[in-house]
């Protein structure tokens, strides 16, 4: 077959292929090259996988000149024969006929070079910096193959379970969680904005006549939608505008929050634990090489969390009787705990790993520490809130049955002074066939987290976002 009629083959295709003895085209970036004054050997990666593929130039074929710029970081394309590999570690090779330099990485710069795809030596705060290159790395290959199989099973889920997809707005007149750190967003003039009489900024000048801001949330839209369509999902960027400089913050994440009609808080405790479980179940299917690798390299015990979020019935109990249980404790917390403060993250994950042992479903918190749109229980006092805690990293979903009353979320509203005029159409709702629903929210960053062992949500998202850092 001439080499022009030769499609390109995927490293991951090549190294799982049983039709040997065929020409075959491959292109990707060199990791490393080693050999002899006979024999040199590339290792080449393309992305498709974790793995490498060997390619094989013998020097009876290539002068080392026309070799010298096959440096790690270089990419290249290389025509050849896949056959049975000679050597351990690897099924497959190629018995390189023709390589071509399509692009030169310069040793002396290349940030990766001494390492070349093997990160350690460089640490992974010093490779916040170079974000643009360390998807090249083994370490971001797979936490971003991973994200991305992730992203794919959710919308896989909702589809198969009737779900429809809705795309609510990341502009916003309004603040969902009613928390006030959000970024504004305005066309107005920084140095000279209009004003108005009293000498305040004149939002009715700017491009949407009022003050807007970027979504903390697309839930409210969401609820909309599933007065209509019954059960709906979001799947978008929201944005927090908190100065956290934490492990578990940033400024820009992605938020998956579902809003399902004629749902009380059990069904949405079910929906919760069985998204949850098919999410980690997919992933340990579709991302066994990427998570061994994550595995064997940060966490011991990485597999053995996702295989016991997967094996095991979530444990169910109210906040009244979880703060029972934390009170009685043996360990000694930082932050002590009391009926009506929020638990910190050293008790939820107390009350999953070390009580229970097993994923923890907490519901009924306390009104006064939770948003003003969840359900009053009969008791005055608490909430139809969830939280649903996993090992390691505490909640991963908070969510609620909604009030459906008009004259109780009115109520809630006053009490919590959250403006009604500014919420009209979502107070509609409550106006024109009301019924029960409910809905939860799970941040995506926090999911890939937990999957991937890794410590830092930063390091779980292509181009991080936090205080004093915008970059790329």
């Amino acid at each position: 077959m001439p080499p022009e009629a030769l499609r390109r083959s995927r490293v991951n295709d090549l190294l799982t292929s049983t039709d040997l003895n065929r020409d075959v085209l491959v292109k990707g970036w060199v990791r490393t090259r080693r050999g002899n004054k006979y024999v040199q050997f590339i290792a080449l990666n393309d992305g498709s996988c974790l793995a490498t593929l060997q390619v094989v130039a013998d020097l009876s074929k290539f002068s080392e000149e026309s070799l010298k710029d096959i440096t790690t970081g270089a990419s290249v394309a290389v025509r050849g024969q896949l056959v049975a590999s000679q050597g351990k570690g690897q099924a497959v090779e190629v018995q390189a006929e023709e390589i071509t330099v399509l692009g030169t990485a310069d040793p002396e710069t290349y940030p990766l070079q001494k390492r070349g795809s093997d990160q350690k030596g460089i640490s992974l705060e010093a490779l916040r910096d170079i974000a643009h290159l360390r998807p090249r790395t083994n370490t971001f290959g797979a936490v971003l193959r991973i994200r991305h199989a992730l992203a794919f099973a959710i919308h896989q889920y909702f589809n198969e379970h009737g779900f429809y997809y809705v795309h609510t707005p990341i502009i916003t007149g309004s603040d969902a969680e009613g928390a006030g750190q959000m970024f504004r967003v305005t066309t107005l003039p920084p140095e000279h904005p209009p004003r108005t009489a009293d000498g305040s900024v004149d939002f009715a000048e700017d491009f949407f006549g009022k003050q807007t801001n970027l979504t903390v949330s697309g839930q409210l839209e969401g609820e909309l939608a599933a007065m209509a369509l019954g059960q709906v999902y979001t799947f978008g960027p929201t944005f927090r505008a908190e100065n956290s400089n934490t492990a578990r913050h940033l400024a820009e994440f992605w938020m998956v929050e579902p809003e399902m009609a004629f749902y009380d808080l059990p069904d949405n405790m079910d929906l919760a634990e069985d998204f949850l479980q098919s999410l980690v179940r997919y992933a340990l299917q579709h991302c066994a090489a990427d998570l061994q690798f994550l595995h064997d390299t940060y966490d011991k015990e990485l597999l053995g969390r996702l295989q016991f979020v997967v094996d095991n019935q979530f444990q169910r109990l109210t906040y009244t009787e979880a703060v029972e249980i934390l009170k009685t404790a043996k360990q000694k917390f930082e932050f002590p705990v009391d009926w009506g403060t929020d638990l910190q993250s050293e008790h939820e994950r107390y009350l999953v790993e070390k009580h229970f042992k097993k994923p923890v479903i907490l519901t009924n918190y306390p009104k006064d520490i939770k948003a003003f749109y969840m359900k009053l229980d009969d008791d005055g006092r608490t909430v139809r809130a969830m939280d649903v805690l996993f090992p390691g990293i505490g909640e991963i979903i908070g969510g609620s049955q909604r009030e459906e009353d008009l004259g109780k979320l009115e109520a809630r509203m006053a009490e919590m002074h959250v403006p009604a005029d500014e919420l009209w159409w979502y107070l509609d709702t409550r106006r024109f066939g009301t019924v029960p629903h409910s809905g939860f929210g799970l941040g995506f960053e926090r999911l890939v987290l937990f999957v991937t062992g890794m410590g830092n949500i930063r390091d779980v998202i292509p181009f991080p976002r936090y205080p004093k850092k915008a970059e790329f």
